[in-house]
């Protein structure tokens, strides 16, 4: 199999930029697309804002975050994007038809020896790889929020994926720095994301029928396990939208009333509460009272 070297990221949004950046970062040639022309820029401010708030950064020295982001390459055409590519990661919002569509254009537009990934947080790439003509080539990898210290990615196979295609994404996985978690038989959610799902299922169903405040269940977790924030920072740094999404796919997969996300954060998102990137979600930014001091005591 061909080496990485060229890889192009589809889609600038949070993750986007960062698996950008932490590409670059590792000395691959990086080409990227979005559809609106600032969102580099844009979302870089907002993951710089996101560290400064988790006190953590990447896995290289923050002083190169400016230079390595350079080193992106960005096009205003996705045929452009994708001229080169020897791994294509594609990372636009959480919906299977709209990756369906960006795959079958991935997949038209890429070189026939690259492999096609799908960054999706939920979404099996079985229910993907069927429109495309290359379907051994055709995987999921996760990335988490590699930016924030996440520095882990989940890496599932579909129906028809070869082994040497999930050897090369763990092989890619690892020369970024991060942590390679190899999921043997297909589930919704991956690695991790399902153990975080539970958690994070289990935090709304408790704050959307009155049990406990959310603050207390982010300090329960930060003291529980050392971490500088808790699950309700966490989904605000994803995205209330995205989460709202993702919780939908396992509810349509399952139709278990209780995977159903609650009716509460739908009215959030209806009020434009999406999380950091809106300024508010469950906390309030850039000064959320879960990163002052005293938050632990109750202050």
């Amino acid at each position: 199999m061909k080496p990485i070297k060229n890889v192009c990221v589809v889609g600038l949004g949070t993750l986007g930029t960062q698996i950008a950046i932490q590409a670059a970062a590792y000395g691959y040639n990086v080409d990227a697309y979005d559809p609106k022309p600032d969102a580099f820029a844009t979302m870089q401010t907002k993951v710089k804002a996101a560290m400064q708030m988790t006190r953590k950064g990447p896995t290289f020295p923050m002083a190169l975050w400016d230079a390595h982001a350079a080193k992106v390459r960005l096009h205003s055409s996705l045929a452009a994007a994708l001229l080169t590519a020897d791994l294509v990661v594609e990372v636009v919002p959480e919906d299977v038809e709209s990756k369906r569509k960006v795959f079958a254009e991935l997949d038209r537009l890429a070189p026939i020896d690259a492999l096609l990934a799908t960054n999706s947080s939920s979404i099996p790439i079985s229910r993907i790889e069927s429109v495309t003509t290359r379907p051994e080539k055709c995987l999921n990898i996760h990335f988490y929020q590699p930016a924030v210290g996440m520095n882990m990615a989940d890496i599932m196979g579909g129906s028809k994926t070869s082994p040497e295609t999930l050897q090369a994404a763990r092989v890619f996985v690892r020369s970024l720095g991060c942590v390679p978690l190899m999921v043997q038989k297909e589930t919704l959610g991956f690695c991790f994301n399902s153990i975080w799902r539970a958690v994070k299922r289990q935090s709304l169903y408790m704050w959307d029928g009155g049990f406990v405040d959310f603050r207390d269940i982010d300090r329960a977790w930060m003291t529980f396990t050392g971490m500088t924030y808790g699950p309700f920072f966490l989904m605000d740094l994803v995205g209330l939208d995205i989460i709202y999404a993702i919780e939908n796919i396992y509810f349509e997969s399952s139709q278990d009333p209780r995977d159903a996300p609650p009716a509460s954060l739908k009215q959030k998102i209806a009020r434009g509460e999406l999380g950091v990137k809106a300024g508010i979600g469950f906390y309030k930014y850039p000064d959320p009272e879960c990163t002052r001091e005293g938050f632990l005591l109750g202050a």
